[in-house]
């Protein structure tokens, strides 16, 4: 789920970082981590956290801009997820049509049918789903295994992505459950 990766990328440097007596190095690690945390990479890879910066060669100077494009390598800690990967998370909210499940930074949906076998009624002001014939409940706060059913990233702003989890399946659902069930 967490990986740490060497990456190269190119950073916009803007004219007013360019005085003299400073060296754009000083600049650099801000920059770089503006331009890269908090948005998904080329392979759909979630960036946590950049370190590291190191400029690679000369930067460039495009025609009519006035920055300085500066290709660099650093380090960059990353959120990876998988369909059908198992996760572990916490409800964060839950709603007349299900719950969200916080994963790492992201938030993903157990719909309402995907909790357990069993049919459940939701009580949102007490922000709790249960289950009608079981008995057993989750809510707010509840811990817990999911695997990803259905994995659409937006990369253009991370919190529109749609994850969809299922919690239906053996060794998945409430911690508390998998516990009942292990005794």
């Amino acid at each position: 789920m967490y990986k740490i990766i060497s990456k190269e990328d190119t950073i916009r440097i803007p004219a007013e970082y360019m005085r003299k007596g400073q060296s754009l190095n000083q600049h650099i690690d801000r920059l770089a981590a503006s331009a890269f945390e908090g948005r998904f990479d080329d392979d759909n890879r979630f960036i946590l956290a950049t370190a590291n910066h190191v400029p690679l060669g000369r930067g460039r100077i495009i025609h009519g801009d006035g920055a300085v494009y500066q290709h660099v390598r650093f380090d960059a800690l990353l959120f990876c997820m998988e369909d059908y990967e198992v996760v572990e998370g916490a409800i964060s909210e839950v709603n007349e049509f299900g719950a969200f499940v916080r994963i790492g930074p992201m938030e993903a949906l157990l719909h309402k049918s995907q909790i357990m076998e069993d049919h459940v009624d939701i009580n949102v002001g007490m922000g709790v789903i249960e289950g009608r014939q079981s008995g057993r409940n989750i809510g707010v706060g509840s811990s817990v295994r999911a695997r990803i059913v259905s994995l659409s990233p937006d990369t253009s702003d991370p919190r529109r992505s749609k994850i969809g989890l299922t919690c239906k399946q053996t060794g998945l659902g409430s911690h508390k459950w998998l516990v009942e069930d292990a005794e």
